[in-house]
């Protein structure tokens, strides 16, 4: 039986990856920040895990060895806002949780596997790291660094020689609580759907899966604007 550690389980899409993997078979390790959200899911084990505390990869092991091993690292934790005014606060909590939770997270997951000998790390990024957006700065700057990262973790393992797979997720808008606000987001996706096609990705062994069809147009559009015209494009 396949088993899998799922970060940022309590909500949105994580929680549906969770349910998803949880009907396929799988033995799940569910973590979050609100351990009362999942006890409701039903999985193998859970843990309270803040990926913004030092203690994270430390409790990420906890986890582990209660399931038993870990063939799957799912990881679906992030904050994003947006910032027009450039708020500090929003800018580094933001920087606290995309850059240094999603780096303490994955690397804890790419150690593990790097001892074990596989594995599988998937994780949500976003679209948003294709260009940087101007109404959420620090959102669209560590997506980027996540993209990057997960880039480089995979030729790191190839040069090691570790069988370690990457599948980096970018989704567009989802509806979720991370979207709640008086902002109406275009091209609003529902988390359940969002769901099947990653659990597809991961089982097709995805390198890069932006999801759905509207947004792989929209993401190819985007790169191919130049600079000198994206900066003066109101969004």
């Amino acid at each position: 039986m396949k088993k899998a550690i799922v970060i940022g389980a309590s909500s949105g899409i994580g929680r549906e990856v969770t349910r998803l993997l949880i009907r396929e078979g799988w033995t799940v390790g569910a973590a979050a920040r609100r351990e009362e959200r999942l006890k409701e899911l039903g999985a193998a084990a859970i843990e309270k895990i803040d990926v913004t505390q030092e203690d994270a990869p430390a409790r990420l092991r906890t986890l582990i060895g209660h399931i038993g091993g870990m063939d799957l690292f799912f990881y679906a934790s992030g904050i994003g806002k947006q910032n027009r005014e450039l708020e500090e606060g929003i800018e580094l909590a933001t920087m606290q949780t995309n850059a240094m939770g999603f780096t303490r997270m994955i690397g804890e997951a790419y150690r593990y596997f790097a001892e074990q000998g596989r594995g599988h790390i998937a994780a949500i990024t976003s679209i948003a790291g294709t260009k940087g957006l101007g109404p959420a700065p620090s959102y669209s700057a560590t997506k980027a660094m996540q993209n990057v990262y997960l880039q480089a973790l995979e030729q790191q393992a190839n040069s090691r020689g570790l069988k370690i797979r990457f599948t980096d997720i970018r989704p567009g808008f989802v509806d979720t609580a991370l979207l709640d606000g008086d902002f109406r987001y275009p091209m609003m996706l529902k988390p359940e759907s969002v769901a099947r096609d990653i659990l597809s990705a991961i089982h097709h062994r995805r390198h890069i899966q932006i999801i759905d069809w509207e947004y792989r147009l929209l993401t190819c559009l985007w790169k191919r604007i130049p600079r000198c015209l994206w900066r003066h494009l109101r969004i």
